[in-house]
């Protein structure tokens, strides 16, 4: 039985996180995945065969002038290696690309919280505006992430994954630059 899991850690670049000093993949649509990205170690489950770890991070400065704030943004998507992890002998190229659309899915919310934060008229409460705006997008993320898990059943679909595959290469392109 092939199954793969996802598993996404957030993080807050503004805020400090425990994984600011790890080594990071920052998403390219020029750079896949492979199976050497995957040097966590594996957690013995009869129900995961690969999880990827990423997440989306942004920061941002500030500038108030007569009354009208300025906010400046850098929105990624990274993916974390040793975070992440396989199952050499369950594995094969159809759990990878699954693998990387769970990524490529990263980057599309990362794309979406860039735009929403762009669109938004900030108050003195930037902060906080941020950060709601931010925990309501990781809410629609790992909401977006499941359903592509149940209906691609975790990579063993082939017809749904295909379907997956093309729907996020075209949000990926409708949405428009990829994270900075």
């Amino acid at each position: 039985m092939r199954i793969s899991f996802f598993f996404i850690a957030f993080l807050v670049l503004a805020c400090g996180n425990s994984f600011a000093q790890e080594e990071i993949i920052p998403w390219s649509a020029d750079r896949k995945l492979k199976w050497s990205d995957f040097r966590g170690t594996y957690l013995k489950t009869e129900w995961a065969v690969a999880t990827t770890a990423s997440s989306i991070s942004y920061r941002f400065s500030t500038q108030e002038k007569e009354g009208q704030w300025y906010v400046n943004f850098e929105v990624g998507c990274e993916f974390y290696p040793d975070k992440s992890w396989y199952k050499p002998d369950q594995v094969d190229s159809v759990v990878l690309s699954h693998e990387q659309l769970h990524f490529d899915i990263s980057e599309l919310y990362a794309r979406k919280l860039r735009k929403r934060l762009s669109e938004t008229q900030f108050t003195s409460n930037i902060k906080e505006e941020v950060k709601t705006i931010y925990q309501k997008l990781l809410k629609e993320l790992y909401v977006f992430q499941n359903k592509y898990d149940r209906e691609t059943n975790f990579s063993r679909d082939g017809k749904q994954q295909l379907i997956w595959n093309d729907m996020i290469a075209k949000a990926l392109k409708e949405e428009g630059q990829p994270s900075q």
